[in-house]
């Protein structure tokens, strides 16, 4: 191979139309556009979503449901996740996160843990909130439970 002979994959690089060129290149007179109307013209075409007048489907269709802004999403591990860790530990969000038991998630405030699972560990664990099942697995193996 020379560098004087490199060229483009065949059919890799197609010419541009040449519009309006005489009626043997195909595109000639009317350039492809047909005869007069709304997409002959300059600037010519309607906005996407556009039915010449009707009720657009995207609003004759139902609205439904609601996405409140304000809400708090929290980061969620369950308890028999933290069943890995030895006893003792002090559990929180950064040795979750390190550890590969929360992905990321998106806005989120805080870490809740909830009560999925059984844990026969005793660890100290630091979180935003808790559920109520949680709180009682974690104390009933001999944990503590802080709210962060």
């Amino acid at each position: 191979m020379r560098i004087d002979t490199l060229q483009p994959a065949e059919g890799s690089r197609t010419s541009k139309k040449r519009l309006g060129r005489g009626i043997g290149s195909g595109l000639g007179k009317t350039s492809g556009k047909g005869h007069k109307g709304q997409w002959a013209r300059s600037g010519g075409g309607v906005r996407p979503g556009f039915e010449g007048g009707q009720m657009p489907l995207t609003r004759r269709s139902p609205k439904r449901g609601f996405n409140n802004h304000f809400r708090k999403v929290y980061a969620i591990v369950n308890v028999e996740q933290l069943a890995g860790f030895e006893a003792g530990t002090v559990v929180d969000f950064e040795l979750l996160w390190n550890s590969g038991l929360i992905k990321e998630v998106k806005n989120a405030v805080g870490l809740k843990v909830l009560g999925s699972g059984e844990l026969n560990v005793a660890l100290t664990v630091k979180a935003d909130k808790f559920s109520a099942a949680a709180k009682e697995a974690i104390e009933k193996a001999g944990g503590t439970c802080e709210q962060e």
